[in-house]
């Protein structure tokens, strides 16, 4: 009692089944804010009509995280290009050795069956790697930073894409007229692996497509490589994106 409507405009909020996300629709009239309101027409507008080709650029720490993500976007975008953490659980999905990086093991059949799927997905061709005894966020502790292929040795961590992929990446999305880019290539807050989302984030900015990013992370190295200016649309969520 005491409220005749209800509108929410909380976008980084709403893929949560949040009380004050869930509740009040069901009992109120209930309208989308201005911003969510954009967030759903430009989200959802390159679903549905994207101008092609149409390059999603994917990363962050975890398969399971995006893989509902990766499906939605395997049925739209042309390429979709995997950098970040989760690159290792595909990676050995292919039977690479993945030393001692992140690997969700119980998504290696998920990313197996997505490979053998025939999926336009695209996966780094090197990377960039700290070795045993290194400490991330912490270059005085130590531990060799080398470029290796896409196999990583025991007690090494994969930490950034590499060079190649990095290029390749951003050719790709140079050549795109809708972009999609929702998670980092590595662990941007350490400069010593940066670089790869500092590329994707330069090409990104560079491109004459339809550029969108996906919020949190991403945004964040956006704004770390003072690029936002350059975006066309920075969504206001990271998950909800």
């Amino acid at each position: 009692e005491g409220f005749d409507y209800y509108v929410n405009d909380a976008f980084g909020a709403s893929h949560r089944a949040h009380a004050s996300i869930v509740g009040p629709p069901q009992f109120l009239p209930s309208a989308a804010g201005r911003l969510l309101a954009r967030e759903v027409d430009v989200l959802g507008g390159i679903r549905a009509w994207p101008t092609r080709p149409f390059v999603a650029v994917l990363g962050g720490s975890k398969v399971s995280d995006k893989i509902t993500v990766i499906e939605a976007l395997l049925d739209v975008a042309d390429e979709v290009l995997i950098g970040g953490g989760m690159c290792f659980t595909f990676l050995k999905a292919l039977g690479k050795p993945v030393g001692a990086s992140l690997c969700e093991d119980d998504m290696v059949d998920t990313c197996q069956r997505l490979l053998a799927s025939g999926a336009a997905i695209r996966l780094p061709s090197d990377v960039t790697a700290l070795g045993p005894g290194g400490k991330i966020g912490d270059p005085a502790a130590g531990g060799d930073v080398r470029q290796l292929g896409t196999s990583v040795p025991d007690g090494w961590m994969g930490l950034d894409i590499g060079p190649g992929t990095a290029a390749e990446f951003g050719d790709t999305v140079l050549d795109a007229r809708t972009v999609f880019w929702n998670g980092p290539m590595g662990v941007f807050e350490d400069p010593r692996f940066e670089a790869g989302t500092r590329a994707v984030a330069e090409a990104v900015a560079e491109s004459k497509a339809f550029t969108v990013v996906g919020g949190g992370d991403s945004a964040a190295a956006i704004a770390q490589f003072g690029l936002a200016d350059r975006i066309d649309h920075i969504s206001t969520g990271g998950g909800a994106s």
